[in-house]
C-alpha cells in the first residue's frame, strides 16, 4: 500500500465572477462585524467566516484598499464616540462641585473609552490577521498601530473637539491638587498616562506623553516651585525649609513612580532641585539664627547632614557649603588668635603666660574635634570637606607666629603633669591630637627648637610623668618627619641613659678611692650632655660660686671621668641642676627639692639670718636674671622659704631677704620649681628666630648642593621649585632666601652661572 503525495492548490478563479462586487460584499460583512465588535457584541460573530472573508479579499489583491476602508470605519467610530461620550463627560464635569472628583470622572471616562477601544482593536486584529501579516509589502503600519494612530488623531488630538487641551488640563489639575494636599484618584491619572505613553508622535519620534503632556507638566511644575520657593524662604527657618524640600523631593519621586513615566523622574527632580535648592543656596546658609553658621555653633549634626545631602544634589551646592565653612573656621581661628594676643599683652608678669599657650592649643583642639565630628556625622567623611577643613586650620594656625611654641608648651605641660591618672590609650589620644596640629605647622624647624628646649628641661629635672609617653611622642614625630628630625632628640635620651650607668660607676669609684678629695659627703648624680645634641649653649660655664662641698664633688667627678675618656672637655652647667636639701623650721623639718642656684642661695642662710640682694649676688655670683628668678621662686611662689622686705612679685636691687622660720606645710617633701614655663618675650623670640634663620641658611645650601650634584646643570626656577619641595617638610623657604644662598654658593665656587644662559647654573666638582 502506498500513499500519494498531495499538494495544496490555490483557489480556482471561477469564470464570470465580478471582483468589485465580491469586494463590496466582503467588506460589507467585515464593516458590519467591526461595528458589532465596537458595540461589545462580538459573541454573535463567526470568527471563521470573518477570517475567510478577509483572507479572500487579501489574496484578490484588495489588501491595501481593505486596510484603508477599515481605517475609515474605525475613524468614523472614534469621531462618534468622541462626540457622544468624551465631550459630554468633559462638559458635564465642569459643573460638578468637587474639582478633584470632576477631573477624575473625566479621566475615568477617557480610560473606559480607551480600554474598550483597545479590546476591540485586538479582536479586529484577529479578524484581519492574514492582512496584517502582508502589510509590510505595502509599507503600512500594523492594524494595531493603525488603530492607535487613529485614536491619537481622532480622539486625543481631535481637530473637531479640544479633547487634548482638556485631557492635559485635567491631568495637570489632578497633580496640582495632590501637591496642595488633596487626595486624588491616582488610578485615573495613571491610566491616562499609560494611554499617552502607548501613543506615538511620528514627527517627534517620541510618545504623545512626552510631546503633549510632559512639556506642559514640566513648565507648570517650574512655575509652581518658583512660587513654592519664595513661600518656603519667607515662612520657615533653615531646618524646616530643608525638611519641606526633602518632603517635596520624596513626593515627586513617589508620584512619578506610581502615576507618571519614569523617564520624567530626572527631569522633575532637576526642576525641584534647581528651584528649591540651587536658587536658595546663599539664602539658606545665611538665614539669621537658623542658617549654616547657627547649625555649626549649635553642633546640629542632623541639620548639617540634611544640608549636605540636599546641597550635593546641585552642581555648586557643596562648593558653596565648603567655602562657607572654611570662612567660619578662619573666623573662629582668628578670634582664638586675637584674644590670645590680647591675653599675652595683658600679662605684665611672666607667670601665667604658659597657661595662655596651653589654652590656645586646647581651644584649637576643641575646634578640631568639633569639625572632625561634623566631617564624620554630617559630611559623610567627604575627602573634599576634609581637605578644606585642613587648609583652613593650617592657615589660621600659621597666622599665629607663636603656634609652634604654643604646641611645644602644650606637649611639655601634658608630659610633665597632664597625663597623671590617664590610661595608655588616653595618653596616646592626647599625643595623636597634638600631632595633628603639628602637621599643620609650616615651620616645623621652629617647633623642633622649642621642643628640644622643653624636652631638655623635662629630662634634666626629671619631670616627665612617663618615659613611655616621651618615647611614644618621639616615635610619632619620627613617623611624621623622618629620622633626621628626631636624631638629636634620641641623642638626648641616650645621654640620660649613659649618665645613669656612669653614676653607678662613679659611686663605686668614690667608695674605693683612697684620695680624701674623692670622698663624697652627700649623694651626687651627674648628667653628662653631648653638646651637639642639646639645645642650650653648654660650651661655656655660667658664673656661679658653688659651695665648697659641691665644688669638691665636681672635682672628684672630673678625675673619675678623665681617667676613662681622653681628649674631652667638661663644662659645668649649674643652672640645669637640682638638689634635695633638708631645711629645719620652728614647727618641723622638710625636704626641699630645689634648683642648684636655689641650693647655693639657701646655704648662705646657714650663717646669716638676713641678706640683701647685693650680698646674695656677691656670694653666689649668679647673673641678675637667673638670680631674680631664683629668689622669686623662694620668696614669691606658693612655698615661701624666704621672706622679702617688700610686697609683690617684683625683685628690686634694694630688697633684703630673711629665712622664714615660721614656714609650715603638710607635705614632708616639697618641690620648689622655677617659674612656670612661659611664652617667650619679643626679644627672646627674635633671638630664637635669628638662630633658626641661621640654621635654615645651612639647610638651604645643603639642599642646593645635593640637587646640583645630582643634576649637574639646572635652570633657576626649576632649582628653586626643587629646593622648596625638598625642604617643605621642615619649613617653607622663600625664593629670596634661596636666591641669596645660590649667590653665596657661587661666591664660594660651589656653583657657576652658565655662559650660554645666565638663568642656569652648573655644579662645580
Amino acid at each position: 500500500m502506498s500513499l500519494k503525495k498531495g499538494r495544496i492548490r490555490p483557489i480556482k478563479r471561477l469564470p464570470g465572477i465580478d471582483h468589485a462586487q465580491e469586494y463590496k460584499e466582503g467588506f460589507a460583512i467585515l464593516s458590519s462585524a467591526i461595528t458589532v465588535i465596537f458595540k461589545k457584541q462580538a459573541r454573535e460573530l463567526s470568527y471563521e467566516l470573518l477570517y475567510r472573508t478577509a483572507y479572500k479579499l487579501t489574496i484578490r489583491q484588495f489588501g491595501e484598499r481593505l486596510y484603508h476602508d477599515v481605517e475609515k470605519v474605525i475613524a468614523d467610530y472614534l469621531e462618534a464616540i468622541a462626540e457622544q461620550v468624551i465631550v459630554p463627560a468633559f462638559v458635564n464635569s465642569s459643573n460638578e462641585t468637587s474639582t478633584a472628583d470632576a477631573g477624575a470622572s473625566f479621566l475615568k471616562t477617557v480610560k473606559k473609552v480607551w480600554d474598550d477601544y483597545t479590546t476591540a482593536i485586538d479582536l479586529i486584529l484577529q479578524v484581519l490577521y492574514y492582512l496584517n501579516e502582508r502589510l509590510p509589502k505595502y509599507n503600512l503600519p500594523s492594524v494595531y498601530d493603525m488603530g492607535l494612530n487613529s485614536f491619537r488623531d481622532k480622539v486625543v488630538r481631535s481637530q473637531k473637539y479640544p479633547i487634548q487641551k482638556h485631557l492635559i488640563s485635567a491631568m495637570l489639575t489632578q497633580i496640582q491638587l495632590e501637591r496642595n494636599g488633596d487626595v486624588i484618584d491616582r488610578s485615573a491619572l495613571q491610566s491616562a498616562v499609560a494611554m499617552l505613553v502607548e501613543l506615538n508622535d511620528p514627527e517627534a519620534h517620541n510618545t504623545v506623553y512626552a510631546v503633549d503632556f510632559e512639556v506642559e507638566y514640566l513648565e507648570t511644575s517650574t512655575s509652581f516651585y518658583q512660587i513654592e520657593s519664595q513661600k518656603l524662604v519667607s515662612s520657615y527657618d533653615a531646618p524646616e525649609f530643608m525638611r519641606k524640600v526633602e518632603k517635596r523631593l520624596e513626593e515627586e519621586y513617589e508620584r512619578t513612580v506610581h502615576c507618571l513615566s519614569m523617564g520624567t523622574e530626572p527631569k522633575i527632580r532637576i526642576i525641584v532641585e534647581t528651584q528649591l535648592i540651587a536658587n536658595n543656596l546663599k539664602n539658606l546658609m545665611e538665614m539669621k539664627n537658623s542658617g549654616l553658621e547657627s547649625m555649626l555653633i549649635a553642633d546640629k549634626y542632623g541639620d548639617l547632614s540634611r544640608m549636605y545631602g540636599l546641597f550635593s544634589r546641585v552642581p555648586a551646592g557643596l562648593n558653596e557649603m565648603r567655602a562657607f565653612i572654611s570662612r567660619y573656621i578662619l573666623n573662629m581661628g582668628s578670634e582664638i588668635n586675637q584674644h590670645t594676643i590680647t591675653d599675652l599683652k595683658a600679662k605684665t608678669v611672666e607667670k601665667g603666660t604658659g597657661n595662655i599657650a596651653i589654652n590656645w592649643v586646647l581651644e584649637v583642639l576643641r575646634l578640631q574635634d568639633k569639625f572632625d565630628k561634623i566631617l564624620d556625622q554630617a559630611a559623610n567623611k567627604d575627602k573634599s570637606f576634609q581637605t578644606v577643613f585642613n587648609e583652613a586650620f593650617e592657615k589660621f594656625i600659621n597666622e599665629n607666629q607663636k603656634s609652634a611654641e604654643f604646641i611645644s608648651l602644650f606637649i611639655d605641660d601634658n608630659l610633665k603633669k597632664g597625663l597623671k591618672g590617664k590610661s595608655e590609650d588616653e595618653v596616646d589620644e592626647v599625643l595623636d591630637k597634638t600631632i595633628t596640629l603639628f602637621r599643620f605647622l609650616q615651620d616645623k624647624d621652629i617647633f623642633e627648637r622649642y621642643y628640644k628646649q622643653h624636652l631638655a628641661k623635662r629630662l634634666l629635672f626629671n619631670r616627665s610623668v612617663s618615659d613611655d609617653a616621651e618615647r611614644g611622642m618621639l616615635l610619632k614625630l619620627k613617623r611624621e618627619c623622618g629620622y633626621q628630625f628626631t636624631n638629636k632628640l634620641e641623642g638626648m635620651f641616650n645621654d640620660i641613659k649613659l649618665s645613669s650607668e656612669m653614676n653607678t660607676l662613679f659611686k663605686e669609684y668614690a667608695e674605693r678611692s683612697t684620695n680624701d678629695q674623692d670622698v663624697l659627703t652627700f649623694d651626687t648624680s651627674v648628667t653628662v650632655l653631648t653638646s651637639t645634641f642639646w639645645p642650650m649653649n653648654i660650651s661655656t660655664s655660667p658664673k656661679c660660686a658653688l659651695p665648697a662641698s659641691i665644688a669638691q664633688a665636681c672635682k672628684a667627678f672630673e678625675r673619675f671621668y678623665f681617667d676613662r675618656h681622653n681628649g674631652r672637655t667638661l663644662t659645668w652647667q649649674p643652672q640645669m641642676g637640682t638638689s634635695d636639701i633638708r631645711a629645719h623650721f620652728k614647727k618641723g623639718k622638710h625636704l626641699l627639692n630645689v634648683s642648684t642656684y636655689a641650693l647655693t642661695v639657701l646655704l648662705l642662710f646657714n650663717t646669716h639670718d638676713t641678706l640683701s640682694w647685693d650680698e646674695i649676688k656677691a656670694h653666689t655670683q649668679i647673673v641678675d636674671n637667673d638670680l631674680k628668678r631664683t629668689l622669686q621662686s623662694l620668696a614669691c611662689a606658693k612655698f615661701k622659704i624666704l621672706t622679702k622686705s617688700s610686697k609683690g612679685r617684683d625683685i628690686s636691687s634694694d630688697e633684703t631677704f630673711t629665712f622664714n622660720e615660721d614656714f609650715t606645710s603638710n607635705m614632708a617633701r616639697i618641690r620648689i620649681q622655677m617659674l612656670a614655663p612661659k611664652v617667650e618675650s619679643e626679644g627672646e623670640r627674635k633671638n630664637t628666630q635669628d638662630k633658626v634663620d641661621e640654621e635654615r641658611k645651612h639647610q638651604v645650601e645643603a639642599a642646593i648642593v645635593r640637587i646640583m650634584k645630582d643634576r649637574k646643570s639646572m635652570e633657576h626656577n626649576l632649582l628653586i621649585a626643587e629646593v622648596t619641595k625638598q625642604l617643605s617638610s621642615r619649613f617653607m623657604p622663600s625664593p629670596v632666601m634661596i636666591k641669596k644662598r645660590i649667590e653665596a654658593l657661587i661666591d664660594r665656587e660651589y656653583l657657576e652661572r652658565s655662559t650660554e644662559d645666565r638663568r642656569s647654573y652648573h655644579y662645580l666638582a
